[in-house]
């Protein structure tokens, strides 16, 4: 019981410090830039002049869903491999995972 209340303690700092660490996603040869939080939030998103197309509003919107879903993938990945260091890489039933 200890162990599995320092673990749960553990993790809960483990989510504050992901609040402060960051992934970046690149789509369409880096002309869309999202930056995600390890709580999965999106934190900015960088746009290059090139690809503001008023002609071709569809491609930019495709460029920006792709550029943050692929932020969040990262971002996950990042949280998981973070928790594995707390976890073991064990699944413990009952402990919330990211």
């Amino acid at each position: 019981m200890k162990q599995a209340k320092k673990i749960q303690e553990k993790m809960a700092r483990l989510q504050e410090e992901l609040a402060d660490k960051t992934v970046e996603a690149t789509a369409g040869g880096g002309m869309v830039m999202a930056t995600v939080n390890g709580r999965f939030e999106l934190v900015s998103i960088k746009l290059d002049k090139e690809v503001v197309n008023t002609e071709d509003v569809e491609m930019l919107q495709d460029l920006i869903v792709a550029a943050v879903n692929e932020g969040i993938r990262k971002a996950q990945a990042m949280a998981s491999a973070e928790m594995a260091k707390i976890t073991g890489g064990f699944n413990i039933p009952g402990m919330p995972m990211m």
